[in-house]
């Protein structure tokens, strides 16, 4: 049954996402990580913010078209521009050329400019750990809490993920957010 519910979802979210112009290869990665996300029980960055991506396409807020471009590359670090795409597009990118460094120099640091909400953290770190490697995947937020004594927001939720694997099929991994939830757990 787990996989009938799974083909149906997929397809929903592919549907919906070509009706707003996403092509496949960016539907895809967006498909992917928000069901990953409902299946791990991250049900506020799952199909529940489908409707926040389609707005954000809709509204020209994020493009849909294109690719990231590495803007600088040197050792084991990189920057990227995320030509405000699709923020799963920009991460999937991201940690793929950090394992690529990584392989081939035993670490692979990268940052990015100009990209999106990119789902949960813990789906980058689960890359890594795929490849055999501890994965890490940090990210800013816009501002959404007051910090002691203040009269304005000035911090945001700023998500951290960490992990790494172990034998027999175990692994560790770390997704929170530094504030006392995910905005996307409170927001409407």
């Amino acid at each position: 049954m787990r996989n009938v519910v799974y083909f149906k979802l997929r397809s929903f979210v592919l549907n919906c996402l070509e009706t707003v112009g996403c092509g496949d290869e960016h539907g895809n990665q967006l498909a992917d990580i928000l069901i990953c996300s409902d299946y791990r029980g991250h049900y506020s960055h799952g199909i529940n913010r489908l409707h926040v991506y389609i707005n954000d396409i809709v509204s020209g807020a994020c493009a849909v078209e294109g690719e990231p471009k590495i803007l600088k590359k040197k050792g084991a670090t990189a920057w990227v521009d995320g030509a405000n795409l699709l923020g799963p597009v920009v991460g999937n990118f991201c940690m793929k050329l950090a394992i690529d460094m990584a392989k081939e120099v035993g670490i692979g640091w990268v940052v990015t400019r100009n990209s999106n909400h990119f789902g949960i953290a813990g789906w980058y770190a689960m890359q890594a750990m795929k490849a055999g490697m501890i994965g890490m995947a940090f990210t800013n937020t816009s501002p959404c809490v007051f910090p002691t004594r203040s009269c304005e927001k000035a911090l945001g939720s700023n998500p951290i993920c960490m992990g790494a694997p172990a034998a027999d099929g175990d692994s560790f991994l770390l997704d929170m957010a530094s504030t006392t939830v995910a905005y996307g757990k409170v927001s409407p």
